[in-house]
């Protein structure tokens, strides 16, 4: 029976039209999802914006200005005649290291306009015309500014160069008074016989250092040596005289949360009935964290070091 019977004959008309265009609508949008796309030529796929390597993006300042370690490192006979220079003409006022002292000169490492400076554009005009209280240079010619302009850049790219720092000696204590300390403080927890067998052999003595202050790995990787791996507490938890203990992973004033042994997660509100139990290894370093000097830290890190 058609479906139409019974309605008017403009309403059956408007019917048929709608549903005329449905199927339309229906099979341009089928068509679409089945057709598959072109594949991408080079005029479909737009060009990459250019991009800056990390290293020039290190160091940029705000308004996209190119600033410090991320510049060109310069020619080290051009830092070398430079530096000749600066500390005849110069370093009566500005210091010999260009970092201000001398007669009120200012530090050259962090002025705005040296650092700013490309092969002497900025300082140049400024050697050649004097300012304040600094004198003219009318006579210096552009490679001699362009070599003072590059001993300034070596300056301020050593300044800011962290990985360049280098770690003086820091086994200066006394390893007779540090196995004093360590017997007194540290023996109930650890052994030079046992635990810290060797372990002068296994860390240089800046990293064993950072894992006397920072045992589980709090203080960072340490240069040159692995991360320490960080201890856990252990808790055990007691509810109306029943006990789960496990790894110690939240714990506040209102709830406790532990991991035992299968990884399975427990959660318990702290109140009069239930009875919490930490055991922290760390325990003993918190304690004495306000109470070493660094004469102590460094004595004991003397006898350490004595532990081959």
């Amino acid at each position: 029976m058609p479906l139409h019977i019974g309605l008017s004959g403009a309403r059956s008309g408007r019917m048929l039209l709608l549903a005329f265009s449905a199927a339309l609508i229906s099979a341009a949008v089928l068509g679409w999802a089945q057709t598959p796309p072109p594949a991408p030529g080079k005029a479909d796929v737009p060009a990459p914006a250019a991009r800056s390597t990390p290293s020039q993006q290190q160091g940029r300042g705000r308004g996209g200005r190119n600033f410090l370690i991320s510049r060109d490192v310069p020619d080290p006979a051009a830092v070398d005649r430079g530096q000749r220079l600066f500390v005849a003409n110069c370093g009566f006022c500005h210091g010999t290291n260009a970092n201000g002292g001398g007669e009120g000169g200012p530090d050259l490492i962090r002025s705005p306009l040296a650092l700013d400076d490309e092969k002497g554009n900025k300082i140049g005009p400024v050697i050649h015309s004097g300012r304040g209280k600094m004198p003219p240079f009318p006579s210096m010619t552009e490679a001699q500014i362009e070599d003072i302009a590059a001993f300034l850049r070596a300056k301020q790219q050593a300044a800011i160069n962290r990985n360049a720092y280098t770690i003086q000696n820091v086994n200066t204590g006394d390893a007779t008074r540090g196995k004093a300390y360590f017997e007194q403080h540290c023996a109930s927890c650890h052994s030079a016989s046992g635990d810290l067998a060797g372990i002068a052999g296994k860390y240089t003595p800046e990293i064993l250092l950072n894992r006397i202050v920072y045992p589980g790995g709090r203080g960072g990787r340490g240069r040159g040596g692995p991360a320490a791996t960080r201890v856990h507490p252990s808790v055990t938890v007691t509810v109306n005289g029943q006990s789960v203990s496990g790894t110690l992973e939240y714990m506040d004033d209102f709830e406790v949360g532990l991991r035992d042994s299968s990884g399975e997660y427990f959660a318990f509100k702290r109140g009069p009935d239930v009875t919490v139990n930490v055991d922290d290894p760390l325990s003993g370093h918190e304690k004495l964290i306000p109470k070493y000097s660094d004469k102590d830290l460094h004595d004991v890190l003397a006898y350490l070091e004595t532990l081959k």
